[in-house]
């Protein structure tokens, strides 16, 4: 039983990861691009201005939640659009009725959407090597934090497809939510330097906790601690993934 869906498994997740490495000029390109123009703007040009921040020069500053940003948009951009795409093509009703639990159809979804968003944080990571030399303080946290956070948002991308019933539901999740949490995630500056009142609403956008323990796991320091960040970051991927779950199991937008 158990190698029947190992091999489902391995199918749904070599498709997906075949889906975006096929067009990798769409999918790993312009992420790096666009952090190029980052780095460009906002860590050499107005990062001069800004000075030092957290004891850091600005541009070492930001770079660790440029990484972190790229991570967070791909995986979700992956396992939403896909799915949606399954649901359009109608094909995601055959997976649904083969002979394998739905919890092989979300990690193998899950899957292409975590090696998506790795593979271009690394690519990402590569490139600020032209604009910043960088140590890594803590490997294992980059990693944990990296991979957690990946899953963490294509779980996220998966509800958004199972609800989503045209491409315009694909990109308002992504547009009128996860931008304005990404750039509020403490990016681009220390929620240390907002009044208090502002830095305890920060403390409920989730990707305040993402941010700043990558950040830890890069420089070594952090406006939350990493212990605390990884919880809160795993408490999420549980709420997350029973809602998942719960959404597949009943059908929700598959079957009429």
């Amino acid at each position: 039983m158990w190698p029947k869906y190992w091999i489902a498994y391995k199918t749904i997740a070599r498709k997906e990861i075949l889906r975006f490495a096929r067009i990798w000029i769409q999918t790993i390109i312009p992420p790096a691009v666009m952090v190029c123009l980052y780095f460009i703007i906002f860590g050499n040009l107005i990062g001069q201005k800004i000075g030092d921040m957290d004891g850091m020069a600005y541009i070492d500053f930001i770079m660790p939640g440029l990484v972190m940003m790229s991570i967070i948009t791909n995986s979700y951009a992956n396992v939403v659009s896909s799915f949606w795409g399954a649901k359009y093509s109608h094909y995601i009703e055959e997976m649904q009725i083969a002979p394998i639990p739905n919890i092989v159809i979300l990690l193998g979804y899950v899957t292409g959407g975590v090696i998506r968003g790795i593979s271009v944080g690394i690519v990402v990571t590569l490139v600020s090597l032209i604009f910043t030399d960088f140590y890594i303080y803590s490997p294992v946290v980059v990693l944990v934090v990296a991979v957690l956070t990946a899953f963490l948002f294509s779980l996220a991308g998966l509800i958004n497809g199972i609800f989503a019933n045209s491409f315009d539901h694909v990109t308002i999740i992504p547009t009128f939510v996860l931008t304005p949490l990404t750039y509020l995630g403490g990016i681009f500056y220390s929620i240390t330097l907002l009044p208090v009142f502002w830095q305890r609403v920060s403390l409920g956008n989730p990707i305040v906790y993402m941010v700043n323990s990558f950040r830890y796991g890069f420089r070594g320091t952090s406006d939350i601690g990493p212990e605390l960040a990884i919880v809160v970051i795993l408490f999420f991927i549980l709420v997350l993934f029973v809602a998942c779950m719960t959404l597949l199991n009943r059908g929700t937008g598959i079957r009429p």
